[in-house]
């Protein structure tokens, strides 16, 4: 059943080790619990939604990495919009804010992530949660 605007959020959380493995996994995660929160994985909200945390999750496990650390996803989702937070643990390392997010050359195989979010969020940003803990959030209106 999708919550109305007058009940609180669904809410998924789980967190997993900072690997490949585990943004994978994120990825996997997100899809089947938007579909079983009644969004099929063909709705431009799951599509976005998807592509969003498999992008946030793999920057987690590459570039937020602390071994030893897990990364953690948090998932959202009211009659307004989904959100999807990652958290890891180097609040160090912030990414540049939207919509800063530099393209990287063509010729670069990597880098094109958070251009990515940028262009499939309906807002995202990122925040320090504590000292050692840093959350990555993405918004996607319904």
């Amino acid at each position: 059943m999708l919550p109305s605007p007058t009940t609180t959020p669904s809410v998924f959380r789980v967190q997993l080790s900072s690997t490949r493995r585990g943004a994978r996994l994120a990825r996997l995660l997100v899809e089947q619990q938007l579909e079983d929160w009644g969004l099929p994985r063909t709705a431009p909200v799951t599509r976005a939604v998807v592509a969003i945390t498999a992008e946030l999750a793999a920057n987690a496990a590459t570039h937020g990495r602390t071994p030893g650390r897990d990364f953690e996803v948090r998932l959202s989702l009211t009659a307004a919009h989904a959100r999807v937070e990652v958290s890891d643990t180097r609040p160090d390392r912030l990414p540049p804010s939207p919509p800063d997010v530099p393209l990287p050359p063509d010729t670069a195989t990597t880098g094109r992530g958070l251009f990515l979010v940028n262009a499939f969020a309906t807002r995202w940003g990122c925040e320090r949660r504590t000292a050692c803990v840093k959350t990555v959030w993405a918004e996607v209106d319904r």
